[in-house]
Formats: structure tokens, sequence, C-alpha cells
């Protein structure tokens, strides 16, 4: 049986969506900078995703309900982190 492979993209030439011969499938948006900001499967998994000015992913969430936060300096280094888990980390 041959794998048959979808995909669909958009005017920036990035994958908005795939699906093959099995039935699996993934969709996804993206932010003006390219950057993704959702991702979904057929599996039911989501990820939702936010980013600063400088293109820094600063938040991301999951499907499970799980999440994790980071701030960056003006020079985009890391100098916190956070997640749902209660791990925090302070890098100054």
């Amino acid at each position: 049986m041959e794998n048959i492979i979808k995909r669909e993209y958009d005017n920036k030439g990035n994958v908005i969506y795939y699906e093959n011969s099995d039935g699996y499938w993934n969709k996804r948006d993206y932010d003006d900078n390219g950057n993704v900001i959702y991702y979904e499967n057929s599996n039911g998994y989501w990820s939702k995703r936010d980013y600063d000015d400088k293109g820094n992913e600063i938040y991301r969430e999951y499907s499970d309900g799980s999440w994790y936060k980071r701030e960056y300096d003006n020079n985009g280094n890391l100098i916190y982190f956070e997640n749902s888990y209660g791990k925090i980390i302070s890098y100054f």
C-alpha cells in the first residue's frame, strides 16, 4: 500500500496541515514571524505558544494542562523559568 501524504501550506510556505494514509494528521498556526503558536494532532494532543517581541518563546501550554513560562533580558538571555509542576529557577 502506498503511503499517501497530504500537505497544505500558508502563503509564507509554512506547513499548516499534514495528513498521511494511516489517518494521522496535524495542523499548525503561525504568528507573523513564522513561529508556531498552535499545534494539534489527531491523537488529541495540542500545544499553544507565546513569544516576546524578539522571538523568544515565553509561554507554552499543553493539552494535559501543564505549562511553562520564561523571561528573558534585553540581550535574549534566559533569566527566569517557571512551570506548572512548581519548578522555579531564577538565573540572576
